[in-house]
């Protein structure tokens, strides 16, 4: 095996986002329950702050992590706006 092949095996998810949620007043924990169950989401963490969750997903591409957000993500009800942090 090259290492080429090793490197592409190791990194085979490219591209990896943080996206900050806000969520309606007392709708956080469904948003959790639903955002767990989403493919490609790799954390969903409840944090203080600003923001009411922090979601970690990763994607082959960064194209993959905007239709994750755009299509996944924003269409969950109790969502009231979202920060996508890509990773670089």
């Amino acid at each position: 095996m090259s290492e080429l092949t090793i490197r592409k095996e190791v990194n085979s998810m490219a591209a990896k986002a943080f996206v900050l949620i806000e969520t309606v007043v007392g709708r956080a924990q469904e948003v959790v329950a639903v955002l767990k169950q989403l493919e490609r989401v790799k954390s969903v963490d409840t944090v203080t702050g600003p923001y009411d969750i922090i979601v970690i997903i990763e994607a082959e591409t960064l194209s993959d992590i905007g239709n994750i957000v755009t299509g996944k993500i924003h269409p969950v009800a109790g969502i009231s706006r979202t920060v996508t942090c890509l990773a670089v």
